[in-house]
């Protein structure tokens, strides 16, 4: 920065000054810099310029995986967001893993950020390096809640899994329900509303479990749903899946089979049901009929969160969002 000082003839403060706040100089001196910034060619550290900015603008973000495209719409809307109140967003991925998770947490945590948005894996996540995280740096955890004292957003998922329970009890067969693999909290509170909608409507809860941890759910899906139907023992022709990837699996089996997915619920029929409006699902064949997770919400109250940290910091706030009901051709 010096040496552009020295080579444009501009004031190093003046500079500074425009690097963290272009609006902050006169139109005419911000013209010049700009002016000099084209002709020498010069691209500022931002890495550097943040770290020595009193406010840091640059929010880090962790997901799960990228190739997910709820958590590729999660990073999108934040990133937007984030952009419109001047920050710029580090995105990282776990991709499954626990060690690959505790290093991005660490990779964020030797970053001068001005805050963290972390979807985590849940039950294999390293509590203590997440403890950590929020300790030095406001924090906001997304669709999956571990047991840290920071603030969370997530899906009211008593309340979406009963919707599409009543739903599927309105409209035809109850429901079966293929399980996801335990991999964080939203299956343990699945599992246990559909449980509890299904004694409510006076039917009785049935579980097909899912004996993988893997988080390739459609996989998990398409093999479970592949064993009950050549065995001919699925205890239901309507289906819940705890999530729109595992209905996808599903869905394959079903075809490979034979067998028609429609609302209609034939005696030759299946009725296949998700849980997330995954981006996908109104794209399956037939499309799927789901219950929609509002992750635009979700993406712009962890922004506003962060926005004011004051209201995170060593807090343990807890906002669940209303899924919708989202009809198709699936059931």
């Amino acid at each position: 920065m010096e040496e552009f000082s020295a080579a444009s003839g501009i004031s190093r403060p003046t500079v500074s000054k425009y690097f963290n706040d272009p609006d902050s100089v006169r139109p005419a001196t911000r013209e010049r810099i700009e002016k000099a910034l084209k002709a020498l060619r010069y691209r500022p550290n931002l890495f550097a310029v943040n770290f020595n900015r009193k406010n840091p603008k640059i929010l880090g973000m962790i997901v799960p995986s990228l190739t997910d495209p709820f958590y590729a719409g999660l990073v999108e809307r934040v990133e937007m967001r984030a952009m419109q109140d001047g920050y710029w967003t580090i995105v990282l991925t776990s991709h499954g893993e626990r060690a690959m998770e505790a290093r991005a947490i660490q990779t964020i945590m030797s970053l001068r950020v001005a805050g963290a948005i972390v979807a985590p894996l849940g039950m294999s996540s390293e509590l203590p390096l997440l403890k950590e995280l929020g300790g030095s740096t406001p924090l906001v955890l997304l669709d999956s809640r571990v047991d840290a004292p920071t603030a969370f957003i997530g899906t009211d998922n008593f309340q979406s899994v009963a919707l599409i329970v009543d739903y599927l009890h309105r409209t035809g067969e109850p429901p079966c329900y293929f399980d996801m693999p335990s991999v964080n909290q939203n299956s343990l509170d699945r599992r246990r509303a559909y449980i509890e909608a299904m004694e409510r409507a006076g039917s009785e809860p049935l579980i097909i479990p899912a004996p993988s941890q893997s988080w390739a759910f459609e996989t998990v899906g398409f093999e479970q749903a592949d064993r009950f139907l050549s065995a001919k023992i699925l205890p239901s022709r309507t289906i819940l899946c705890a999530t729109d990837r595992t209905a996808f699996g599903v869905m394959a089996a079903a075809y490979q089979r034979g067998l028609r997915v429609s609302r209609a619920g034939g005696p030759n029929d299946l009725r296949v049901a998700g849980h997330d409006d995954h981006p996908l699902s109104r794209f399956a064949s037939p499309p799927l009929t789901t219950v929609a997770q509002n992750y635009v919400e979700m993406a712009n109250l962890a922004v506003d969160l962060l926005a004011a940290p004051e209201e995170i910091k060593g807090a343990k706030s807890v906002r669940l969002l209303e899924a919708k009901l989202i009809m198709r051709d699936s059931a």
